[in-house]
């Protein structure tokens, strides 16, 4: 397996990726909104296995004091092989005086904990309104 930056020509196979999985398709939808997060975005990694993208991270980071995890995911049937775990530390590399957050789905904070993120008592936010899938 090999873990590296998405290249432009994977961007489509890794947004068909995420809309095959319950509740991320409405977000993605449109290819060309994908293109652009991808460009906007300081660090998007993939996992590939034998040509075929097995998971995908994406980030946002000032590389020197905070990032932010916004979006992970491994296809199904690769999962609970280590590859969620490499995809999160090849995102955020070894520099221990960066804070990373994200927001993890119920079920997921176990999987974070298990790779050194904590429950924050001080985090805040403004969700974003609710999409359909349909």
């Amino acid at each position: 397996m090999e873990i590296r930056a998405i290249r432009s020509n994977e961007i489509e196979e890794a947004r068909a990726l995420l809309t095959q999985e319950p509740g991320w398709g409405a977000r993605f939808r449109s290819a060309e909104e994908f293109r652009k997060l991808i460009a906007k975005s300081q660090r998007a990694f993939v996992a590939v296995e034998e040509g075929v993208i097995v998971g995908f991270v994406r980030a946002i980071t000032d590389d020197m004091s905070n990032g932010y995890l916004t979006l992970l995911i491994v296809r199904n049937g690769h999962r609970g092989k280590g590859i969620g775990r490499a995809l999160v530390r090849a995102i955020m590399g070894d520099d221990p005086r960066m804070t990373w957050i994200l927001r993890a789905d119920r079920g997921a904070e176990a999987f974070y904990e298990k790779i050194g993120f904590v429950r924050s008592q001080i985090a805040m936010e403004r969700p974003r309104a609710q999409v359909s899938d349909a």
